[in-house]
């Protein structure tokens, strides 16, 4: 007889609490449903694969259900036999996992069923990942309200995601929204060949990184906009930044035009890829303006057209937005500059602290 005894489920909401405690998470959907969203830290075990799926389901569609069912079951279970030889055979009896699939039915409970009569203590995840991206959404409604904020604010160049690395080498909690979205956080923000996530994989890194911090002491984030290229800040979220105690970074503008050139390196050496990014402001700044700072970098004038962009476009922009979205850039907690020096940034990741 069948051994089911190793073979359990869980909900969703009970498995984000222990999500540590399993030796792998391990997502038996296909490639591209695993790459639009998954579970913090899970493995890719697909038991169809996109081509097989999109087969499968033809057939269903088309022929029978019941003759699609004894195709795919055949294609699922020569998967899972590879899957096995290939992932399986070396691990130890003690390995526990837990496994999901898109609604926690016949492809995760599947592979379960085999990594359980092998002897493998096996949990699945109940409505498999559509429970687990509700569990999500209701954890992003609640989640920020049960934590502190320390808002970093300065204008543009000034340093902030420097400042926020050196807060959290100094041992604080940091929320870094920008490299969780893979985005700088303005018109030039996306680094060149790179790629956002997903807004739904944004919002698991998001609550992935909430989920971890200790609600006792401050979180330091940066004071982003709703929007981060283009993916958006959860409602919730957003709304307790702007209702934080505000730290200020501020820097000589020379300075930051020196940081921005720094940063921004690669617009430094790409010309023609900086000149497409600046079009996106010609409904701010107006055809005449662009054209002139193309003309400019064009001409080996980089530095000088990041400049301009601070002063005549982001630190307009930034005040407008602070003043209107951030009620503590009013009463600061605390009011820093630095020189671009390490020691200088240093000092003023340990007042931040101090403040906080």
């Amino acid at each position: 007889m069948a051994d089911f005894s190793y073979l359990t489920s869980t909900s969703a909401a009970d498995a984000l609490t222990r999500l540590d405690s399993f030796s792998a998470v391990i997502d038996a959907r296909s490639e591209s449903e695993f790459a639009e969203d998954h579970l913090p830290g899970a493995i890719n075990w697909p038991v169809l694969n996109d081509a097989e799926r999109h087969s499968v389901g033809l057939e269903y569609a088309e022929v029978s259900p019941f003759s699609a069912t004894k195709r795919g079951a055949a294609i699922v279970l020569r998967n899972i036999a590879q899957l096995i030889d290939r992932e399986v055979l070396q691990l130890p009896r003690e390995w526990r996992p837990l496994v999901y699939c898109w609604r926690g039915g016949k492809r995760s409970g599947t592979l379960a069923l085999m990594l359980a009569q092998i002897g493998f203590k096996v949990q699945v995840v109940e409505g498999g990942y559509q429970h687990y991206r509700r569990a999500v959404i209701k954890a992003l409604e609640e989640l920020p309200a049960a934590l502190t904020y320390r808002v970093v604010c300065g204008s543009t160049g000034a340093g902030k995601s420097r400042l926020l690395q050196v807060i959290r080498a100094q041992g604080a909690q940091v929320l870094d929204l920008e490299a969780l979205a893979n985005h700088r956080g303005s018109v030039l923000g996306l680094v060149p060949g790179s790629s956002q996530p997903g807004q739904k994989q944004f919002e698991s890194h998001v609550w992935n990184a909430l989920r971890g911090f200790d609600p006792e002491r401050p979180v330091f984030v940066e004071s982003e906009s709703k929007k981060i290229g283009n993916l958006r800040v959860p409602l919730a979220l957003m709304e307790r930044m702007r209702n934080s105690p505000c730290i200020r970074l501020d820097m000589p503008l020379e300075g930051r035009v020196g940081l921005l050139m720094q940063d921004y390196d690669y617009f430094v050496s790409d010309t023609p890829t900086f000149c497409a990014r600046l079009d996106a402001l010609r409904s701010f700044r107006g055809h005449e303006v662009v054209n002139g700072w193309q003309e400019a970098a064009r001409a080996g004038g980089t530095e000088s057209v990041f400049r301009d962009l601070l002063v005549m476009h982001y630190d307009p922009a930034y005040a407008q937005s602070m003043k209107r979205n951030f009620s503590g850039v009013s009463t600061l907690l605390a009011d820093l500059s630095w020189d671009g020096s390490d020691a200088s940034l240093e000092r003023a990741a340990a007042c931040a602290i101090a403040a906080g």
